[in-house]
């Protein structure tokens, strides 16, 4: 999937033109891509991905309460997932 790359917002390839396709229709292709490959040819392009957001998210300065704060707010969003599932134990 070469077209993940989100433009600068306001610049000529924003999303607020015809010709880039919302959000969630990349999603829908990308989950019909998995339904159709092995884990083997998407599961390096989905790490690659992983692996950029990480790089990034490191590169930021980020104060120790900031962290705190992502940190809990993760936290709470996995205990809801877990909750959600009927899955106390997280598996």
């Amino acid at each position: 999937m070469s077209d993940s790359r989100t433009p600068e917002e306001g610049s000529a390839e924003s999303d607020d033109g015809p010709q880039r396709p919302p959000r969630y229709e990349q999603v829908i292709r990308w989950a019909e891509y998995i339904k159709t490959q092995p884990p083997e040819v998407w599961g390096p392009q989905q790490n690659a991905v992983v692996n950029g957001h990480i790089e990034s998210a490191q590169a930021v300065d980020v104060s120790a309460e900031e962290k705190k704060r992502i940190r809990e707010f993760a936290d709470d969003v996995l205990e809801a997932e877990r909750g959600e599932n009927g899955d106390a134990d997280g598996k």
